[in-house]
């Protein structure tokens, strides 16, 4: 079997009924999909196939055309600079981080589809959970994106670190 992961072609072995999200982990070696619930709820294993956010943990490797284009993480960016990772950062967005990659490929999708998204289609669309509750930093982050990537639009008086 194949699948086409950040632009390139991969060939595997699992069963039909094998979850996409561990092909990912433990074929490809893409460990930066999470698995979180198992059960599409968290979003934690969120990865777009051809443009749309999907739960990778209950989609069946099976499922997915040789020819379909899936991006992870990793494929989003190799070195951080896609605007939702710059803002996600700036915004210290994360706490623990573990929901964070599912996150971003939400949000991602979210901005690709509506580039200035009200406060109603963010919620809409990021179905994520979050146990540290960064909720309201992760609205923040996406107006960021959609304001061009100006983080005092967020209205955060973030200071790095001490001057001390």
């Amino acid at each position: 079997m194949k699948l086409n992961v950040n632009g390139q072609v991969h060939e595997f072995e699992a069963e039909e009924d094998t979850p996409l999200l561990w092909v990912l982990r433990e074929q490809l070696g893409l460990t930066g999909t999470k698995y979180g619930c198992g059960i599409a709820q968290c979003g934690a294993c969120t990865v777009h196939i051809d443009g749309e956010p999907t739960r990778s943990c209950v989609r069946p490797v099976s499922t997915v055309d040789a020819k379909s284009k899936i991006v992870t993480i990793e494929g989003l960016s190799k070195d951080g600079s896609h605007p939702v990772q710059k803002a996600w950062a700036a915004l210290d967005v994360p706490q623990c981080g573990f929901c964070q990659s599912g996150m971003i490929m939400a949000a991602s999708a979210l901005l690709k589809q509506k580039p200035h998204p009200t406060d109603a289609d963010i919620d809409a669309a990021m179905t994520n959970i979050c146990r540290c509750g960064t909720y309201n930093r992760v609205r923040k982050a996406i107006h960021v994106v959609a304001k061009g990537g100006d983080v005092k639009s967020a209205g955060l008086n973030i200071v790095e670190g001490s001057k001390a």
